[in-house]
């Protein structure tokens, strides 16, 4: 089985960018098929646009745009990649990285599919941060490494704890249509579960309200909608059930730290 050493991936890698311990690559995948393998470091893949099909010994992911998967090094995995454009931008941590800063590497183990919004906005930041690539860039990504590392062990130390059964279903209807409106009473009867309960108990598994984490999940849409230049502002907005542009524009600068037009230059500019 292929071992792939620091900055190398199958497909065209367009730009690498190598920070202390961390190396960044934006590249387009042109095979159909990416045979068994695995990589020196651990890594996140964080799929920009188009679709591609990953599976390790244990799950096989269906990854859209705005896909984002952890990798674990030496975790062997394979590729298929469906008709048509696909982009992907890895991030790369080696070993020395995690030990200048006494981190346990093994705390995140295997490879996994990070469904959390607010990590996937840190991650939308560390690549407009790799396209501005100036002598503050490598300060910033690893502030913003940290800060999604710390979620996600903040998410799994959630995860060991016993989580109702309706959190997870919740989930996934929010997920699988986040331009829906919905009402209380709806989702209450859909979870069989009393409003009151719902309403008191969604801040503690969620960490916000429901309409704040609605939001998320629309403009968590509409980053990976962005990456097509055929649609404008005003299509996106209503794709993802915002009410007009201007609530679209406010709810992306809050919750992606920019607004849609000056990300959607930074991700159509050549490399």
């Amino acid at each position: 089985m292929k071992q792939l050493q620091t900055g190398s991936f199958y497909g065209q890698t367009n730009q690498t960018t190598h920070l202390q311990g961390i190396t960044i690559t934006d590249t387009e995948y042109t095979l159909d098929k990416v045979d068994w393998h695995y990589h020196e470091n651990a890594y996140f893949t964080f799929i920009l646009a188009g679709n591609v099909i990953e599976g390790n010994k244990k799950e096989v992911y269906h990854c859209p745009a705005g896909s984002l998967l952890f990798h674990n090094w030496h975790d062997p995995h394979y590729n298929i990649k469906p008709k048509g454009f696909t982009r992907g931008f890895h991030i790369e941590l080696q070993k020395r990285w995690f030990d200048n800063l006494e981190l346990k590497q093994d705390k995140l183990e295997g490879s996994f599919a990070i469904q959390n919004p607010d990590v996937k906005f840190l991650l939308y930041r560390i690549f407009k941060e790799s396209k501005i690539c100036d002598e503050l860039t490598a300060m910033t990504v690893e502030m913003l490494l940290l800060q999604t590392l710390n979620k996600m062990q903040v998410n799994n130390a959630g995860m060991s704890r016993q989580i109702p059964a309706w959190v997870g279903k919740l989930k996934m209807l929010l997920a699988d249509d986040p331009a829906r409106k919905h009402t209380l009473s709806e989702l209450s009867g859909l979870l069989q579960l009393h409003p009151v309960h719902l309403s008191r108990d969604f801040s503690r598994y969620f960490n916000c309200t429901m309409g704040e984490y609605i939001r998320k999940l629309r403009v968590e849409k509409a980053f990976a909608l962005l990456a097509d230049d055929g649609s404008s502002l005003t299509d996106i907005a209503y794709a993802c059930g915002f009410a007009d542009q201007s609530h679209f524009l406010r709810c992306f600068k809050q919750f992606g730290g920019s607004n849609p037009s000056a990300y959607r230059k930074f991700l159509l500019k050549p490399c």
